[in-house]
């Protein structure tokens, strides 16, 4: 995988870090003395951020060695990456790279937890994260839900169909199947995706022209209620349930099961970071 941030953005969080340098590096004299950086993994991850981790070494003039890219999923006690530079450089690029690859690898690491839960229990189930990513992280993430094996759901209003509750709250009842089959023929080559809280909602939907029932926050049982729905009006090719809110490795096989093809969830945002090793030693 290519490098998600600019240089510009990762020169600003190496100045963030050391805005009037590293005092105490240079006051011990020792930032000329040639060096070697390790990275290994503590447990068992998948891998996100080496390209921006190696990027990082480079601006501050380090010689990095990558031995794995995103998305590799390496056991405890791999050695991910070595880099060679002065002191100064391994210190000065040290930390963000390393806080950048554990926060990237836990957001993988769920992400791929959560597709092998969801594809061991239906080949082909399309586990899908939202935007609702921490403010200013999102490109990040995104890369890290992708290098994990899911795939985006919505990265921006700018993407896709997705009528809310809230857009519906501007509507009147009877004209909701109305909007929908004329956002069909407005926008053809997109999907359009219905977000729904009930039932009755949901049935609503499917009848009105909805092709993804976003299902948000519904139980398992009431998930499968809606998969007999499709089966007897004969709209099981047709219409795509996606269960939404609540999904979580505990439960996305339970989702699967009762007839979800997509699982819509931001808990790999929320992932505790994965532990990365880092060693310095004089060349």
């Amino acid at each position: 995988m290519l490098c998600c941030l600019s240089d510009a953005r990762l020169a600003d969080l190496l100045a963030e870090d050391a805005p009037h340098g590293d005092l105490t590096t240079e006051s011990l004299g020792i930032g000329d003395r040639p060096g070697i950086m390790t990275f290994t993994a503590r447990m068992d991850l998948t891998v996100c951020g080496i390209e921006e981790a190696c990027r990082l070494m480079t601006l501050v003039g380090a010689t990095p060695q990558p031995l794995f890219a995103s998305g590799a999923v390496v056991p405890a006690e791999t050695l991910l990456l070595r880099a060679h530079g002065t002191a100064g450089a391994l210190h000065q690029a040290w930390k963000v790279a390393q806080t950048l690859m554990e926060q990237a690898s836990g957001i993988a690491s769920a992400a791929r937890a959560l597709v092998d839960a969801a594809t061991a229990a239906q080949p082909g189930t399309v586990v899908a994260t939202t935007r609702k990513t921490f403010p200013g992280t999102r490109a990040l993430a995104a890369k890290a839900v992708k290098a994990g094996g899911a795939s985006l759901h919505r990265l921006g209003l700018s993407e896709t169909l997705l009528v809310f509750a809230e857009h519906r709250a501007f509507l009147e009842p009877a004209e909701l199947e109305t909007h929908l089959r004329a956002l069909r023929r407005r926008c053809p080559e997109k999907r359009v995706v219905s977000e729904v809280t009930t039932e009755a909602e949901a049935r609503a939907a499917i009848l009105g022209g909805a092709e993804v029932v976003q299902l948000e926050r519904f139980a398992p049982s009431q998930v499968a209620a809606l998969r007999r729905f499709l089966d007897e009006h004969g709209l099981v090719d047709q219409v795509t349930l996606a269960a939404a809110g609540g999904v979580t490795l505990a439960n996305a096989a339970d989702y699967v099961h009762a007839g979800a093809r997509v699982l819509v969830t931001s808990a790999p945002y929320l992932a505790p970071p994965r532990d990365i090793k880092v060693h310095l030693r004089p060349a």
